[in-house]
């Protein structure tokens, strides 16, 4: 029988103990397994059949998503296809180092959660403006620029974790929401076929296509069960993309034009270049990197169980800032969470960060033998989309879920939540919306996540600690006090 709520009464606590029905299904089976002196699940290891299958699923969710930005990047800066080609290798080699650094960690360097890194889409805008038309030169600026722009972020790490302080659910949830669908597009984009300048782009074969793939996703989640339930996407995707070499819409020119094996050469566009303008942009871009990463990590804590407090935020920041600062010189970009594979995780309930590990691993892999990279590629854009409404759905249902703790009809969080999620679907819901605004604006403006993000911290602040009753308020949610969901009857602030 869940507990009754009991609120302290002693001077230092503003916010209720948890009650067994707010504790979510993670939160109970980490109860579980410490009454039992077991491992968390995060710690876990599995058979490495099932390491290697769950970590490929890993892959295949993010790897259109490490590959696009070079693919983007290098025409715009003047390279030839082979040249984008090499730094799209690169570019799953770093994101396997970066995802490593995540999972694995050393020191102080790791959020050790099953957290997957790659290419943030946040620079790609300003690194087009940065090298537009120079060549290698423009490369060799854009790698000056993330090394510069890491390193401080790796400095700061330590200071800009303490906002998590700012981050309770009725922020949280609002975030999680904004990046599930602030994904969906990408989902819709892949759907249609990627690529909007195509003849077939948005052709009903496509868009039948990831249709097919989405049921089949649905129905094997409804009728496999154990293991076989838990790659339901990685099946789908296999399926889908059997289904779709008959339909004439699987590209196996990849394949034929790949290398067997290529190393990532250190620095092979020319040393780095520093120019203080692209050091000023790319700098916005790792605070924009930050936080988004902020928000993937709570909301992950959240799903697997374990919380993210100051120093597992700490830990992975410094991941995603080391990784970010390695990356060039492997001729990779900067990198930062992938939300999809958060929505994975959900899914499958999977929460071994040794899986996604393993998925790092992989990534290396494919870094290094180009071959085996194109091989991944088959998987048709259609095929992904398909999935990629279940992935990215499941981050919206999370984000809606968290904001169902959020006692919306407390002070004025229904308000908070409303302007937020408003602000935050200006660059999906209208594009163009900001068009006449400076390009440096435009790095954090096109963004939902990131804006979402700053209105709903700023608007907590303002309703729930600015001005509020001096004898506190009972309900959590109503004064911006963090609570992490814990055992039933246990409060945590």
């Amino acid at each position: 029988m869940a507990a009754e709520p009991r609120f302290r009464k002693d001077a230092d606590a503003a916010a209720p103990d948890v009650t067994a029905d707010a504790v979510t299904e993670a939160s109970q089976a980490d109860a579980e397994a410490a009454a039992d002196g077991r491992k968390h699940p995060v710690d876990e290891t599995l058979p490495p059949l099932k390491m290697f299958t769950s970590g490929l699923q890993h892959v295949a969710a993010m790897y259109a998503g490490v590959v696009a930005p070079p693919l983007i990047v290098g025409p715009a800066v003047g390279l030839t296809a082979k040249e984008t080609a090499f730094l799209m290798g690169a570019s799953l080699f770093t994101a396997g180092i970066a995802t490593l650094l995540q999972t694995i960690g050393f020191w102080k360097v790791g959020a050790r959660l099953p957290f997957v890194n790659g290419v943030s889409f946040a620079g790609v805008a300003p690194m087009i403006a940065i090298g537009k038309d120079r060549g290698h030169d423009g490369i060799a600026v854009i790698f000056g620029a993330i090394i510069v722009a890491s390193v401080l972020g790796f400095l700061l790490a330590p200071y800009f974790c303490k906002l998590v302080r700012f981050f309770p659910p009725v922020v949280t949830g609002t975030v999680i929401t904004l990046i599930g669908v602030s994904l969906l597009p990408v989902a819709f984009n892949w759907s249609q076929g990627g690529n909007a300048a195509a003849d077939d782009y948005g052709s009903m074969t496509n868009i039948t296509m990831a249709a097919v793939t989405l049921v089949i996703v649905l129905a094997l989640r409804k009728l496999l069960r154990g293991f076989l339930q838990q790659i339901a996407i990685l099946l789908g995707l296999v399926i889908g993309t059997l289904i779709a070499i008959p339909a004439g819409i699987t590209d196996f020119s990849a394949i034929k034009n790949a290398d067997v094996v290529g190393f990532p050469t250190p620095f092979a566009f020319g040393g780095p270049q520093f120019e203080i303008a692209a050091i000023i942009s790319m700098c916005i871009v790792m605070l924009v990197c930050m936080t988004e990463s902020t928000a993937d990590m709570l909301a992950l804590g959240k799903i697997v169980g374990r919380p993210a407090d100051e120093k597992i935020i700490e830990g992975g920041l410094r991941a995603d800032t080391l990784g970010s600062a390695i990356s060039p010189i492997f001729n990779g970009f900067m990198c930062s969470a992938f939300a999809q594979n958060v929505g994975l995780v959900a899914m499958t309930k999977i929460r071994s960060r040794f899986v996604v590990a393993a998925g790092g691993g992989i990534l290396i892999v494919l870094g290094l033998v180009p071959v085996a990279a194109s091989v991944i590629a088959l998987v048709p854009l259609p095929v992904l989309g398909g999935a990629g409404i279940v992935l990215f759905g499941t981050v919206a249902a999370s984000g809606i879920q968290t904001l169902a703790t959020a006692a919306m009809e407390k002070g004025e969080n229904a308000l908070i939540v409303a302007a937020a999620l408003g602000i935050g679907l200006v660059p999906i819901a209208a594009p163009q919306f900001y068009h006449a605004f400076p390009e440096s604006l435009l790095v954090v403006l096109d963004s939902g996540i990131s804006t979402g993000c700053v209105v709903a911290i700023v608007l907590n602040l303002a309703f729930n600690h600015f001005g509020r009753k001096p004898d506190g308020v009972d309900e959590e949610g109503a004064n911006g006090e963090h609570v992490v969901p814990a055992a039933a009857g246990v409060g945590v602030h």
